[in-house]
């Protein structure tokens, strides 16, 4: 842990510093263990690039985006004013998150409270990142390796963002095969809309499993995401066809760490 720094926005402030861009790290990032590792993973790059970042650490909540998908919009609305007036405090413009939801709610939903941020996901981030020079990786533990993408919906078809994500990928030297529903046809992993949070209902299939099947059928070593949420939903979805020995699930922040030797 002692070559990841993570800086405080209150901490810089006292510094009389401000940062180029705050890294908001969202409820799963900051509490699933699984999601935790992305987290790490992403911090790591932000480090090896000497990007200026803060986070808000316990000064973070939840953007809202569960409550209002599921109905509550009172709660959404009220976390949102508060996390405005946080981030309106610190006289934050730019952003970056490696969860589309937040990606999603910061960018497109938070301009209608009086909350206006350029907004940026991780991927796009790190492309921009490739793109100057300033990130650079060797193919690493994943060349010759054959890898699926999962479109996250709030990445893809909700911004139409299909190309950063691919272009980052890219970058390792690995063979990039798509589903066969992918990009705009892509289909949803099944935890988006708040149903991450509920009991599945009736049905023969849960949709994680018929999305991970998709991904199987390419005969992946590897099936990247872009989102916490995705990621737990493919991981359960190899589990439950018993692949997970064979198959591996992983963020791209993650897939680049590694391929950076961070």
């Amino acid at each position: 842990m002692s070559n990841i720094k993570v800086p405080t926005m209150a901490e810089m402030m006292a510094a009389g510093e401000k940062p180029d861009v705050l890294f908001w790290v969202g409820c799963a990032g900051s509490f699933d263990d699984r999601a935790k590792k992305i987290t790490k993973a992403f911090v790591k790059l932000l480090n090896h690039c000497n990007v200026k970042f803060a986070v808000l650490g316990t000064e973070e909540s939840c953007t809202g985006d569960p409550a209002r998908r599921a109905g509550n919009e009172f709660l959404f609305q009220m976390q949102a004013m508060m996390n405005i007036q946080v981030l309106d405090g610190y006289e934050i413009n730019k952003i970056v998150t490696a969860c589309p939801h937040c990606f999603n709610t910061l960018k497109n939903e938070y301009p209608d409270l009086g909350g206006n941020y350029e907004v940026v996901h991780h991927t796009q981030l790190l492309e921009q990142l490739f793109n100057d020079g300033i990130l650079k990786v060797e193919g690493g533990s994943f060349k010759g390796k054959k890898i699926t993408f999962h479109d996250p919906c709030y990445l893809g078809r909700g911004n139409g963002e299909y190309e950063a994500p691919r272009m980052v990928l890219e970058k390792l030297d690995a063979e990039l095969v798509e589903m066969k529903r992918c990009k705009s046809k892509g289909l949803c992993c099944g935890a988006g809309g708040a149903q991450m949070f509920k009991e599945a209902e009736k049905g023969n299939k849960e949709i994680n499993v018929e999305r991970t099947g998709d991904a199987l059928a390419t005969n992946p070593n590897i099936i990247a995401t872009g989102c916490p949420f995705c990621n737990t939903m493919m991981t359960d979805g190899v589990k439950s066809f018993n692949k997970e020995e064979e198959v591996e699930v992983m963020d791209i922040a993650e897939m680049i760490a590694n391929a950076a030797d961070l």
